[in-house]
């Protein structure tokens, strides 16, 4: 589980970076908080850091359910996938909303191969266990 803890720990750290930019963002673009719009650039920023977030809230735990259904390895190694293409969703976003798709799908398909993964091993695990 080591392997899987430095992912999910990369892919927070990615997080943090997101979220760093979009305080960059505000401080370049005059946007004051509490307001989150009326700065393009700013809003793009900060439509990053709140879509990673939204993803990530199954992304966590569907790595740890399939990871013990299947093993470490490759729940890690869709967690690679998932952290490179929330890295190439940020820069195409943030560039032109409309060129998200290759990092969206990146992140998106990995997650929820992650949690349905998750859930079917759960299953079989139970229904293969002896009662």
């Amino acid at each position: 589980m080591d392997l899987v803890t430095i992912v999910i720990g990369v892919a927070l750290v990615e997080y943090v970076f997101f979220a760093m930019m979009v305080g960059k963002a505000r401080v370049q673009s005059g946007i004051k908080a509490p307001a989150t719009t009326g700065n393009d650039v700013f809003e793009r920023h900060y439509r990053v850091q709140m879509n990673t977030l939204e993803l990530l809230v199954a992304f966590i735990p569907g790595m740890v359910m399939f990871a013990r259904a299947y093993g470490s390895e490759i729940a890690a190694g869709l967690g690679i996938v998932f952290i490179i293409g929330r890295f190439i969703y940020y820069k195409s976003y943030v560039a032109d909303p409309d060129k998200r798709s290759m990092g969206f799908g990146l992140s998106f398909l990995p997650t929820v191969i992650l949690v349905i993964g998750g859930i079917i091993g759960a299953v079989m695990n139970m229904v293969n266990s002896p009662m």
